[in-house]
């Protein structure tokens, strides 16, 4: 055959593979279930003035814990984290994960979903790190000095910064949602018994000729309450209650602030831990960095004796955190949470 005549069919048989793909990427768009996330607004202008205990405060504790008990998930603006600090931490991956693998390779932690994870082929475009105690300047110097023996000062003060402003945000979320149930008094143990971890993930771009790609598994996170920033690359789906995927469009400049299986163990079911994914497309790189506030090891999760009643009987037993955890990574299945503590 003359090579261009075989030119000629392999261009057209690509193009034919593109136009089915598309066609494949419209059907399962039409396939996924449409919901609306609710989208509360966080900003200094909304809070200044917002006296705790004042009706308008009372009325934005109970928007969160509606939203975390319909959906587990919901977006949030928060203007005391300034879009160029997210630029800057944003560039500050992208140079984190341009390092050699072998660089990279030396991030390295026997707890789970810390260590460096790369070329995974069960998340073939998925790389990671988790950082505990990103907001402790000293844990931040420790890993940016792992990555840059020679330095980086730019590098830590930004996931400093940036880590230390999330962590406010996670605790001003958890601090609402427990002066909605009306034990704020518990409150200061929760902050006495957490920690955090920072994780910073890139989502490679998939080959141009695939459908789109799972970039990271459907699950629950196993903290309390993350807390989400991603660039303006989409890609998040969420589980409904009734078993079907939507994808959500995360609004230009806001967080996303999703529950985890501690959180909705500790109020005896009433908030729905949010199960979700990241599907990728399209020719850019997603870059998203999440807060996890975190039960300390010796941590015991206990529903408090005010979350139970005839409505709402005992659903889980105390049970301690890390023990919870390692269950989890032994089985990694969905209903973990269920079976380690359910009643």
């Amino acid at each position: 055959m003359p090579p261009g005549v075989y030119l000629y069919y392999s261009k057209q048989q690509h193009r034919e593979r593109v136009r089915v793909i598309s066609e494949r990427e419209r059907e399962r768009e039409m396939a996924l279930a449409k919901v609306e996330i609710p989208f509360l607004d966080f900003s200094e202008e909304a809070l200044t003035g917002l006296e705790v205990k004042s009706e308008k405060w009372k009325e934005l504790c109970n928007r969160v814990r509606e939203a975390c008990e319909t959906h587990g998930v919901f977006f949030l603006t928060h203007d005391k984290i300034p879009g160029s600090l997210r630029e800057e931490m944003f560039g500050a991956m992208k140079a984190l994960f341009d390092l050699p693998e072998e660089t990279k390779n030396k991030h390295v932690n026997p707890k789970p979903y810390r260590s460096y994870i790369g070329k995974c082929p069960v998340v073939p475009f998925y790389e990671s790190f988790g950082v505990d105690d990103a907001p402790t300047l000293d844990a931040s110097q420790a890993f940016t000095t792992l990555m840059w023996p020679e330095g980086n000062p730019s590098f830590c003060e930004t996931i400093h910064s940036m880590s230390s402003k999330m962590q406010e945000l996670n605790f001003l979320v958890m601090k609402m949602i427990y002066e909605s149930f009306g034990i704020e008094k518990l409150y200061d143990s929760f902050l006495g018994e957490t920690t955090s971890i920072l994780k910073v993930m890139k989502y490679k771009v998939p080959p141009s000729d695939t459908e789109p790609a799972i970039g990271l598994v459907a699950h629950t996170d196993k903290n309390a309450i993350t807390i989400l920033c991603q660039n303006e690359v989409q890609g998040l789906e969420v589980q409904t209650k009734n078993g079907d995927w939507a994808q959500v469009m995360v609004p230009e400049h806001a967080f996303t602030a999703i529950v985890g299986d501690t959180l909705k163990a500790w109020s005896n079911g009433r908030l729905h831990a949010a199960r979700h994914r990241v599907v990728i497309s399209g020719d850019r790189e997603r870059y998203s960095c999440g807060l996890f506030s975190t039960p300390k090891e010796e941590a015991v999760i206990e529903v408090p004796d005010e979350l139970v009643d005839k409505e709402h009987p005992l659903q889980y037993r105390p049970f301690n955190y890390s023990d919870y955890l390692s269950y989890f990574v032994s089985k990694l299945s969905d209903d973990a949470l269920e079976i380690y503590a359910g009643i």
